[in-house]
Parts: C-alpha cells; structure tokens; sequence
C-alpha cells in the first residue's frame, strides 16, 4: 500500500472501488491524486474502437466496453501522441504492436532520456527504461512508451532539477520489482519533473516510474464520479470491472 507515514499533509480523501484504492494526498505543499491497483485488476490500454477511430475520451471507453458487460474502474492518459492521437512511441493493444520502439534521444519531454515503456502481462505490469526492455524483451499484452522516466532504479532522473521553474499538473505510473504494484499519480497543482519523480520514489516507494505526460493530464475514478473532461486524448490506460453488483 501507499506509505503515508511519510507524507507531508494529511490525507485528505480516499475511495475503495473494487480493485482500485484512490487517496488524494499532500506532499511537500503539492496536491496529488494517487491511485493503486490491486495486482488481480484487469488493467488494460485503449486507444482506437473496432472501425479504427480515436477513442479519445473515458465516456467512449465505456460505450466500447458496455456491450460487454464491462465498465471503467479508473482510466488516465497514458503516453505521448501525435496531433492524430496515433501514439509518439511503442504501443502494444492486445497483444498487437501498433508503433516500434523509440530508442534514440529527440525533442521534447520524450526524448529526454532515459525514456520507458509501461508494459502489462498478466498477472503483472512493470515500467522498464526502453534500452532495458529492448534488451529483455518482455512479451506485454499491452505497452505504452512514454518519456522522461521519473524513477530508474530507485534514483530520480539524472537531468531533473530541483530548482527547475517549468511547472505543469503531470501524471504517471510506478510499479514494484515484483510486478504486483501498479500506483498512478496525478498532480492537482503545477509541479516540477524533480517533485513528481521524488513522490514517487520517496512516497509512493516505487522502484520505477515512467512520466506519462503535463497539462493534459486528466483523469476517471468511478467511486468518486470524477471524470475530467477536455479535448481528445492518445492512449487511456484503465481498469476494467463488471457492471454486476454496483
């Protein structure tokens, strides 16, 4: 679980919704939302419906999933895209690869690198620098790559400051060694890569973590009725439950 001892403010809230916990937190005077996955979540990637259009949004995810009997959980974008939504780096959706791997430095917060792919495999989902998962090649059931990594290893980022002044609301995943944690952040206030990545390794306790993207960021959590609305999104990450029940 998320370790709170450390954490500068209280909690201010917090939600059980089936396989996902969600707290929002204060840390070092920066809001976050925080939200856990429980290893068993269906976790998977959305982008595009069966005729191939952008998906963009959490209300399309659900009228995709909803003849199915299915439903979101929890959803936040998930990766750098294009100005077609197609996305900037790898992508995996079902076991089928969309977009290769980027491995070479470019422009932008992707190209800082070291960048990382968020990979799903079942029973486990891991954030892996791009060069380690080229190198170990994991068979994902769903990837994402997205860039700068926030944490590698336990350490933040060579190239983050902490007395950077870009600051924008950012979000991103953490994962465990083990494969059995997955913690997604969001920031409620305008924070630096150096504060972002030092939530996650200092509070969050994950080994690992991979910025997903700033400004944009937004997300869904059905327990608390939040769904941030805004333009059209690339890749949305989310849990998917059964509608029975609740």
């Amino acid at each position: 679980m998320i370790r709170t001892f450390v954490i500068l403010g209280a909690v201010l809230w917090a939600a059980q919704a089936g396989a996902v916990t969600c707290e929002r937190q204060t840390h070092a005077d920066k809001r976050y939302t925080i939200c856990e996955v429980d290893g068993a979540a269906d976790l998977r990637l959305f982008l595009n419906d069966e005729d191939g259009a952008v998906l963009g949004h959490f209300s399309s995810v659900n009228e995709v999933l909803a003849p199915q009997g299915k439903r979101l959980a929890f959803a936040m974008n998930a990766g750098m895209y294009h100005d077609d939504r197609s996305p900037v780096g790898h992508y995996v959706e079902d076991g089928q690869e969309q977009m290769r791997v980027i491995a070479n430095p470019g422009p932008g917060n992707f190209g800082l690198l070291p960048n990382g792919v968020f990979c799903i495999r079942d029973g486990r989902a891991d954030v892996f620098e791009t060069l380690a998962f080229l190198d170990q090649a994991p068979q994902c059931r769903f990837a994402s790559q997205s860039g700068p990594m926030l944490v590698i290893d336990g350490e933040l980022h060579p190239r983050f400051l902490p007395d950077s002044t870009s600051r924008f609301v950012r979000n991103g995943v953490g994962t465990s060694a083990d494969g059995s944690r997955v913690v997604f952040a969001l920031s409620e206030d305008a924070v630096t890569f150096h504060e972002f990545g030092s939530l996650f390794r200092d509070v969050i306790g994950t080994p690992n973590a991979l910025f997903f993207d700033g400004n944009i960021s937004r997300m869904y959590d059905r327990a608390s009725n939040r769904s941030d609305a805004g333009f059209s999104l690339g890749p949305i990450v989310g849990v998917v439950e059964d509608m029975q029940g609740n």
